[in-house]
Order: structure tokens, then sequence, then C-alpha cells
């Protein structure tokens, strides 16, 4: 059985456009994992991140889908 998950955490665009991800990964036996990413406008794969969210904007928040 194969479940997909609608989203791993939310994003955030904070003002000066650096990337804040907060993420959760849950694996068996009640494991979890929290990670806070952020991704600068200068980070190498920021273009990426962003394309991946679907674009935001300063100050908006929206869900992270799952990375292929």
């Amino acid at each position: 059985m194969t479940t997909t998950t609608a989203s791993i955490g939310s994003a955030t665009m904070q003002a000066d456009g650096t990337l804040e991800l907060m993420l959760r990964a849950e694996g068996p036996g009640g494991m979890v994992g929290d990670a806070l990413v952020r991704y600068p406008p200068t980070h190498p794969e920021y273009q990426t991140v962003l394309a991946h969210l679907g674009g935001l904007k300063p100050g908006e928040s929206k869900p992270v889908p799952p990375f292929p």
C-alpha cells in the first residue's frame, strides 16, 4: 500500500526574500523528525526550491509538497 502526503511542512518567504521551510518527516514506530531550512536568495538551490513551491511573495506562506 502506498501513502501519499499532501504536504511535508510549510514555507514562508521573509521580507528579504529568504525562504524558510519548516519540514516534518514521520516514520515507523512513531519516529518524527523536524527541520527548519533557510534558503537566502543567494543560495544555489533557491530558484529550484521557489519553483517547487510554485512561487511565493514576501510575507506569504504555503504548504510544501513532497520533493520527488
